[in-house]
Formats: C-alpha cells, structure tokens, sequence
C-alpha cells in the first residue's frame, strides 16, 4: 500500500486520494512517485477513513541517542535510518506476529539480551496471552505497524525474530522455517547444494519455497503455509521433511541438535516451526559484525551471495530490484 502520512524537512504531509488532478505547478506527482520519507504515493485502491485515521496518529517516534556506536562503528541512527527505508517490504512479514527482540542497549561490545515480553503497552505494540504447552498462559506482544518498528529500535531492540502464526489467529501457523546450518568447516558449495536438495524435496511435494540469507553461517529456506492446520500437525510436516532429508543424505545431513552428531554435517533445523519457536524476521539485521541482514534471495542468487554478505547498505540498493517474494502469500 502506499505511504498515507510522510515527512519532508520536519513537515508531515497527508497523502489521501489518487483523485486530485495533479495539476498544481508545485505538485510533486509531475516529477515523481514518491518524495520525502516516502516510498510511493500513488494507492493501488482508495485509503478507507480508518486507515487514514490510524496511519495519521503519532507519525513520529522521537530518536535519541543517535550516535550512540552499537556494532563497531555504526550507530543506532544507521539502524534507524535502514528500518525506515526497508520497512514498506519487511513489515508484512512482521506485523501481527508475536515477536521476541535483541536488545543492546549500550552496544554490542557491552551485552546484549532477549525479550518477548510487554513492559508497558503503548500505542504501536499489543499484549497477547498464550497458552503453552503446559496450559500456562504467557504474556508475549506485536508489532502493529510500521511506528511499532521505530519505538522498538528507539529502546535499543535491533533484531527481530518472528512467530510462525499471526496474533490473530495463534493456533494456525502459517510460515515454516528450515535452517541450515553447516559444520564451520564444510565449504560453502557443500552448503548451497544442500539448500538445493532441500528445495527438490519441497517441490515433490509441491510446497512452493522462499530463500533467505540467515546473515549468519547458513540459509533460511521459507514456506508459506495457506491451509489451516494445527500448531502439532505444522511441526510434525516439518520434522517429517527434515527426517527424509536427512534418511535420503545420511552421510551429509542432520536432524540432531547433539554437536557431536553435526560434524561434518548440515544439521536441519525445523525446531523453530514449534509454538513459541521463532525464526529471524525477513529484513532484520543481525547484532554480528557489519550488520548482515536476513535478506530475501531469488532462487538464482543462491550461488552468487554467502549467508552473511547482505549489509544495510546493501539491502536498501536491493529494494530497487524486483521483490524475490513478491507472491509469499498467494502460494500454497
């Protein structure tokens, strides 16, 4: 959708309607299609009054500390300025999904630490109680939109992680994760050809998959899942393709979390597709050295970008390209 409220030099301007004219002098639609903060102002569809009335609340989020250094040399404002630019793409991916973050709230080099929980409810986060396994009932919260993202990384939350449902329907699970995950040894054409035979797998059985750079050691390879179906019958679909994998390749692939079981070997990783499991947002930097991000791929990439080479700087020039994922939920 397109930018409804957008800023320009301190200004906040409402974008509302693809009816004006555009005939003014100083229209800014005769030069381009977007301008300021915003990444396109014409609408697919008319914005409806609600939301109009929700995008136009609160526009900012007041940054401080923006120098503060949190990886090496770059600073909370670098961060900011790259979840603004890449927000329109990742934010479906991580609206309205319980998520847990990594906080670093005086750099890197001075710790870092988990949270999944809500301190204090505001306008851009919301509280969900879930029931888990052992029937207890836990407070974890979303993201609502796009000034949830800001309010988080302006209290120091840099890394996003994701559930594999959406709050609104929690028992429903709806994007499965396979994390490969190499022996540090193995070269990393070892590592692309298993991500390859993962891929075949998912195929025969006609699940359209998505790839991913971990901006780690290994690849995501992702899947949309567009049939309701329980929370118990999504994992065991997932460990089933794992287990095949791994009985097909038994010398080069594990299912094991057992380090002694991994050498030599790429373990797969399906334990993330359990309730309460999560997996690192499309889009989300890594708090690792320069940053890597979690960056969609096209298929055919898979041989040419290494897990960790996606940079900030790098993943803003993508966005200029075709989205990999453009049809992520319209499959399957």
């Amino acid at each position: 959708m397109a930018d409804i409220v957008y800023t320009l030099d301190g200004d906040v301007y409402l974008n509302i309607t693809n009816k004006c004219p555009c005939n003014c002098a100083f229209c800014i639609r005769t030069k381009c299609d977007a301008y300021g903060d915003s990444e396109e102002l014409w609408f697919d569809t008319e914005p409806t009054f609600e939301e109009i009335k929700n995008n136009s609340k609160n526009k900012t989020i007041e940054i401080t500390n923006k120098d503060k250094k949190i990886i090496d040399n770059i600073t909370k404002n670098d961060i900011i300025n790259y979840y603004k630019k890449v927000e329109n793409r990742m934010m479906p991916y991580l609206e309205n999904r319980p998520i847990s973050v990594i906080r670093a709230p005086s750099g890197v080099k001075n710790g870092t630490f988990y949270k999944k929980h809500l301190e204090n409810k505001d306008g851009y986060l919301e509280k969900i109680n879930i029931t888990s396994k052992s029937d207890k009932e836990k407070d974890y919260y979303y993201i609502l939109d796009k000034l949830g993202l800001l309010s988080e990384v302006q209290m120091n939350s840099y890394e996003f992680h994701v559930w594999g449902a959406n709050a609104s329907k929690i028992n429903s699970p709806n994007m499965m994760v396979f994390d490969l995950d190499p022996d540090e040894k193995l070269p990393i054409d070892t590592l692309r050809q298993g991500v390859k035979d993962l891929k075949e797998i998912l195929d025969n059985i006609n699940l359209k998959s998505y790839l991913k750079t971990s901006g780690g050691k290994g690849y995501h390879i992702v899947v949309p899942i567009n049939t309701k179906i329980s929370w118990t019958k999504f994992y065991k679909i997932s460990e089933n393709i794992a287990i095949l994998m791994e009985n097909t390749y038994p010398d080069k692939y594990t299912t094991s979390i057992r380090k002694d079981k991994r050498k030599g070997k790429i373990f797969i990783d399906y334990l993330r597709n359990q309730k309460g499991a999560t997996s690192v947002a499309p889009y989300s930097i890594r708090l690792k050295k320069n940053a890597p991000v979690s960056m969609p791929i096209a298929w055919n990439e898979l041989d040419k970008i290494k897990p960790n080479e996606i940079t900030m700087d790098k993943a803003i020039q993508r966005l200029k390209k075709k989205d990999p994922w453009e049809d992520f939920f319209t499959s399957n």
